[in-house]
């Protein structure tokens, strides 16, 4: 049996982020009609998204090295 990934739970962050971009995607249109805010709104959504994404994977590594570092028989 193999071992649950530690980045399980920054994968499931991933795929919500993603569903909530694609429904904003189609919904962006017909909310704003400038498109100069469409963009805004998109690019500042991919950027909260990204910046989401990293500082979880950096919190679940740290722990992961943590973790080993603690273990006596880690290599």
């Amino acid at each position: 049996m193999v071992a649950p990934s530690p980045l399980n739970e920054v994968k499931l962050d991933l795929g919500i982020i993603l569903a909530v971009g694609l429904v904003l995607l189609l919904v962006q249109g017909r909310v704003l009609d400038n498109l100069l805010l469409q963009l805004l709104l998109l690019l500042s959504y991919g950027v909260l998204g990204m910046t989401w994404i990293i500082i979880r994977t950096r919190r679940v590594i740290a722990k992961i090295t943590r973790e080993c570092e603690q273990r006596p028989d880690a290599p």
